[in-house]
């Protein structure tokens, strides 16, 4: 992460070659495949995540109307930040353009894009604990394009975030 951090300044406009990029840097060690779309179908616990074959061409729509009108993460108004950052999370999440460390990636992200805002390190403890299982929940609320959800999980964890620091 802390390559990361020093790679990507608070201009930079992420794009789908950046998320590969930092998918192959963390995990090129352990997977050959690692910053490579997958070719394989997932689902985790019955959640069908999108087809492998719509990977690339999701990705490139992701980059052109998403990550082109979020990042860089500058807006001035918190809750813009917040839906900013629920969009992008969510989206990424739902593609889920690897075969294995989406969540990760997607919370490194976050966390490059709450930079962007001025805001400290984002704190996600709380959906590895006691909102587990609101994260899932809005993460299905994102099918629909419902952000709320996870929108009000940024929002406690910037909270919790600014406050330990």
């Amino acid at each position: 992460m802390d390559a990361l951090v020093r790679k990507f300044d608070e201009n930079h406009r992420f794009t789908a070659a950046d998320i590969c990029a930092m998918h192959r840097s963390w995990l090129s060690r352990i997977y050959e495949w690692a910053g490579e779309y997958r070719n394989v179908n997932l689902t985790k616990d019955g959640f069908p995540f999108a087809t492998a074959a719509l990977v690339p061409s999701l990705m490139t729509r992701f980059e052109r109307e998403v990550l082109a009108r979020c990042t860089p993460c500058h807006s001035k108004s918190r809750d813009e930040v917040v839906r900013a950052l629920a969009q992008v999370h969510l989206e990424l999440v739902l593609i889920h353009p690897f075969r294995d460390g989406n969540g990760r990636i997607a919370r490194a992200l976050s966390l490059l894009m709450a930079l962007q805002a001025g805001l400290p390190l984002l704190d996600f403890s709380l959906i590895a604990g006691r909102k587990k299982k609101d994260y899932f929940g809005a993460i299905q609320a994102g099918l629909d394009r419902n952000y709320e959800w996870m929108g009000r999980i940024f929002a406690e964890t910037i909270d919790r975030s600014l406050a330990a620091s």
